[in-house]
């Protein structure tokens, strides 16, 4: 699997014979996954609106407090997915990245005027574009496609965590990082990587449909919106580079 918050393992070991009714259904996870994208979206407009007030104080402590909190989470999340209490972990992991993404956002579009929106309606035509695709079976999630998309998540993860540790030692990775046309290159290779995870992400849901316990769709759902925030981050990221050039 290639988005790391689906461990397969885990999932079929929880493969039961629970009536229908109490199995994950695709309906379900797609409900969930849209309340947990819009309590993102109410966090987001509120560390904006902070941003944009000059509440700059507040802003910071609560972008602080929705990065290490939506980490903190995640990793329960990710390693006690059979636990019920995802009812409650996973809106409040959605809260805390809408904090994070609602600062980044609102200082990204001081510098450069319009970004933000336009990296928003970047992914939202991405998490269509792919839906589309996947449902039409243009693009097919075989094994092959899957390996491909796993090693290159892992390798892309690989050269982030690099360049944290290399930040303690005030060293940055040559070019990739800058606005220079490999960085911008690199970008949009990564913006594509992401977006193409969607596509692992959507057969996993299927796979997975009504197989596994109810409260799993809590899990998908945390699952898609750490793909879709991935990929919002990389689309921003890349488009700051090119208007930076300007």
């Amino acid at each position: 699997m290639a988005n790391p918050t689906l461990n397969e393992n885990i999932l079929k070991n929880s493969f039961n014979s629970l009536e229908n009714s109490h199995t994950m259904t695709i309906n379900g996870t797609i409900l969930k996954t849209c309340f947990l994208g819009l309590l993102a979206t109410l966090t987001f407009a509120y560390s904006w609106f902070l941003i944009m007030a000059g509440y700059a104080d507040k802003a910071v402590m609560l972008y602080n407090g929705g990065l290490w909190g939506g980490l903190i989470l995640a990793l329960i999340i990710i390693f006690a997915p059979k636990n019920k209490f995802l009812i409650i972990t996973t809106p409040l992991y959605a809260m805390c990245e809408g904090l994070a993404l609602g600062y980044i956002s609102a200082l990204a579009n001081k510098y450069y005027p319009g970004v933000a929106s336009q990296a928003a309606l970047g992914t939202f035509f991405a998490l269509f574009g792919m839906f589309l695709l996947y449902k039409t079976n243009l693009v097919k999630c075989t094994d092959k496609f899957r390996m491909i998309i796993v090693n290159s998540t892992f390798a892309i993860f690989g050269i982030y965590l690099l360049q944290i540790i290399l930040n303690l030692f005030h060293i940055q990775i040559p070019f990739i990082f800058s606005n220079s046309p490999l960085g911008i290159g690199f970008s949009i290779l990564v913006a594509a990587l992401a977006t193409f995870n969607l596509i692992i992400d959507f057969d996993n849901i299927e796979r997975f449909n009504g197989q596994v316990a109810k409260h799993f769709e809590w899990y998908f759902g945390f699952s898609l919106m750490v793909t879709i925030i991935w990929m919002y981050i990389e689309i921003l990221n890349l488009l700051m580079k090119v208007q930076s050039r300007q």
